[in-house]
């Protein structure tokens, strides 16, 4: 009886109503099955089946994760150990078409990400910062913790330099975990316009490890509760689903280089920034497979598939206490 209760459970949850998703909610089964064969039988070919399935979901959570940290909009300088800045922000980011964003209506060629900012400077040179920002048209947000350490600022005739970590995830999605952690490198002065006007031109490269997995997924959309309950099956409730490769950290790299100038007239902060992710290349391994007669043969290859850059620009206005 616990395990018939079990069963019911799980047929009602893959047979039950789909939520409200905006039209940049992702649905992540479009990106292809990665299970070749039906779970319970090991006989039957999947529905939905996708040789390039587990390459889809490596190159949209290293795509999307470029999407999530394509800001920083800041200068290497802290704000000092008394400082404070609240700034809002906002980046339009190219979204690549050759790599797929499996969103519920068609993927767009654009994005906007809006963001609150929050800074709070700490003695040696520390800052302590945290951003929210929503995805446009949709229920998520991206969260970002970051601390940043000021090797070198406010020498006259030398550069600030400042080295940041920040771990950003994505938060509102369904079906799957993303999360970008980074270390970022960067130079600016800042140079003063009289008074308290000044102007800090700025630049720098970040390094991105990308990490992402999937829970178990039903392709079959059309699955009824009768498809569930097959007499000497236990397990018929989960043909047709299947599980993605794990993105790891180490292996998926993102380099961001960015460039931007920062003004500041008083308590007021200006600021614009264009940056652009490079993603390199990524190995896909395909899956093919053939039945002749009785006999069902399943092979792989594995190749190189580039991935294209994302690009963005970026403003802020905010408040430097």
């Amino acid at each position: 009886m616990r395990t018939f209760s079990r069963w019911m459970a799980l047929a009602v949850l893959v047979c039950g109503p789909a939520a409200y998703a905006d039209r940049n909610d992702f649905e992540i089964t479009k990106l292809g099955n990665p299970s070749a064969f039906r779970n319970s039988t090991q006989t039957e070919f999947s529905t939905n089946f996708q040789e390039e399935a587990n390459g889809n979901f490596r190159a949209f959570a290293r795509t999307f994760a470029a999407v999530m940290t394509s800001a920083n909009l800041m200068p290497p300088e802290t704000l000092g150990h008394a400082g404070f800045a609240l700034n809002a922000e906002l980046s339009v980011i190219s979204l690549p078409s050759s790599v797929v964003l499996p969103t519920e209506r068609e993927q767009t060629g654009s994005l906007l990400l809006p963001s609150v900012h929050v800074r709070k400077g700490l003695p040696f040179s520390l800052e302590l910062g945290a951003r929210v920002g929503w995805i446009d048209r949709s229920s998520m947000f991206a969260t970002t913790g970051e601390l940043k350490w000021a090797a070198n600022e406010g020498f006259t005739w030398l550069p600030d330099i400042g080295v940041r970590l920040h771990v950003t995830r994505l938060m509102g999605n369904r079906d799957f975990d993303l999360t970008a952690t980074g270390l970022d490198l960067g130079v600016g002065k800042q140079f003063p316009l009289g008074g308290m006007v000044t102007l800090t031109p700025y630049g720098g490269i970040d390094f991105t490890g990308v990490m992402a997995s999937s829970d178990t997924l039903d392709f079959d959309q059309g699955r009824q509760l009768s498809d569930t309950l097959v007499e000497g099956n236990p397990y018929a409730g989960l043909d047709n689903t299947g599980v993605y490769e794990q993105v790891k950290m180490g292996q998926n790299i993102n380099t961001r280089f960015y460039g931007g100038v920062r003004f500041i007239g008083g308590a007021l902060q200006l600021g614009a920034e264009f940056s652009l992710s490079s993603q390199g290349s990524i190995p896909v391994t395909t899956t093919t497979r053939n039945q002749v007669g009785n006999t069902l043969t399943v092979t792989t290859e594995t190749r190189d598939r580039a991935l294209p850059a994302v690009v963005a620009f970026s403003t802020t206005l905010g408040l430097d206490f």
